[in-house]
C-alpha cells in the first residue's frame, strides 16, 4: 500500500508542475503583453521595455516559472501584477463562491441521477428507461456554456425565476444566497446528472445479475425493494469515485458559468486576469485549482486502493 501511495503522491506533483508551466508558457505565446495594457496602448516601446524589466517580465520563462515556483512551495503564490494584491488572498476571497457552486451541483446532480437511474434499472426497455437514456445523452452532449445562456433566457428574462446575474453571500440570508446560486448549479449539474445516471445504471444492471439478487427474488422481495436495499450499496461504489473526482474538477469548471452569471469566484478571477494578461494571477489561482484537484483526486486513488486490493495489485 505504501508503494501504491507514493506513485499517486508522486504522480500528483508532477501534473501540478506540467500544469503551472503549461500557464505560463501559454500566456508568454499569447498576443498582448501586461506592460502595454497598463501603460495603454499610446505607451512608447521605450516605456514599455522599462516596464517589462521592473516586472521581471523579459527573464526567459524558466526563470520566471522557478522564480514563481521557489516561492509557491513556501506559500506565497506572488501579487498580482496589475492589481497588487496577493494573489493568495484574492483566491481565498473567492472560493466560497466556487465551492458553493460545486457543492450545490454536485448535490444537484446526485440527488437527480439516483432516482432516475433506479427508475430506469426497475423497469428495463419501459419507456422511463428509454427516456431515461435519452435524457442523459443530451446532458453529456450539452456543455455548461450552452446549458448556462439558455437558462438564463428562459428562466430568468423570460420566467423571471431567478436572477440574471449577481450574488448574495450566506451571511446576507440564506433564501437570497440560494436564489442567486441555484440556476448557476443547474446549469454546472446537467452534465453531471447525465455522466451519474449513466454510471449507476450500468451498475445496477451488472448487480442485477448477481447470484445474491437471484436469492433475494427467491424470497418473493419485490424488485423495488432489492433494487434500493440490496442493489444500490454495491452499484454506488464507482458513482462515489466518480462525484470524488467531479467535485475536484466541479471547482476548476466553472469559468464559463460563473463569467455568465457574474459570479465573483475563481472563474471571473481567472478570466479578468487572462485578459489583463497578469500571469502571476492567472498562474496562482490555476496553482491553487490544480492543487484542489489533484489532491481530491489523489485521496480518491487511495481510498479506492484501501478499498479494492485488487487497485493496489494492478498498479504495484
Amino acid at each position: 500500500m505504501l508503494v501504491f501511495t507514493a506513485k499517486r503522491v508522486v504522480r500528483a506533483l508532477l501534473v501540478i508542475l506540467f500544469a503551472t508551466f503549461l500557464v505560463v508558457a501559454l500566456l508568454s505565446i499569447a498576443p498582448g503583453s501586461l506592460a502595454v495594457t497598463l501603460l495603454g496602448d499610446a505607451a512608447t516601446p521605450d516605456a514599455v521595455a522599462e516596464l517589462e524589466a521592473r516586472l521581471g517580465l523579459d527573464e526567459p520563462l524558466w526563470e520566471q516559472y522557478f522564480g514563481w515556483l521557489g516561492d509557491a512551495v513556501t506559500g506565497d503564490f506572488g501579487t498580482s501584477l496589475r492589481t497588487r494584491q496577493d494573489v493568495l488572498d484574492s483566491v481565498l476571497e473567492r472560493l466560497p463562491v466556487t465551492l458553493e457552486l460545486a457543492l450545490l451541483a454536485l448535490v444537484i446532480a446526485l440527488a437527480v441521477s439516483v432516482p432516475m437511474a433506479l427508475a430506469a434499472a426497475n423497469r428495463p426497455g419501459s419507456p422511463i428507461d428509454r427516456v431515461s437514456t435519452f435524457l442523459a445523452s443530451v446532458g453529456l452532449a450539452l456543455p455548461a456554456f450552452v446549458v448556462a445562456p439558455v437558462l438564463v433566457y428562459f428562466l430568468s428574462v423570460q420566467a423571471g425565476l431567478f436572477p440574471v446575474a449577481g450574488w448574495e453571500r450566506v451571511g446576507e440570508g440564506v433564501g437570497a444566497n440560494l436564489h442567486h446560486a441555484l440556476l448557476p448549479a443547474i446549469a454546472v449539474a446537467i452534465p453531471e446528472i447525465a455522466a451519474f445516471q449513466r454510471l449507476l445504471r450500468t451498475d445496477l444492471d451488472s448487480t442485477l445479475h448477481e447470484d445474491f439478487i437471484s436469492a433475494a427474488r427467491a424470497r418473493g422481495l419485490s424488485r423495488s425493494y432489492i433494487l434500493w436495499r440490496h442493489a444500490l450499496r454495491p452499484s454506488s461504489f464507482s458513482l462515489v469515485t466518480l462525484a470524488g473526482i467531479s467535485f475536484g474538477r466541479l471547482i476548476g469548471g466553472t469559468v464559463i458559468v460563473e463569467a455568465v452569471f457574474t459570479l465573483p469566484g475563481l472563474g471571473s478571477l481567472i478570466a479578468g486576469s487572462i485578459a489583463s494578461r497578469d500571469v502571476i494571477a492567472v498562474q496562482g489561482a490555476v496553482a491553487f485549482i490544480v492543487i484542489a484537484y489533484v489532491v481530491i483526486n489523489t485521496l480518491v486513488d487511495i481510498g479506492y486502493g484501501f478499498l479494492d486490493p485488487r487497485v493496489r495489485r494492478e498498479a504495484v
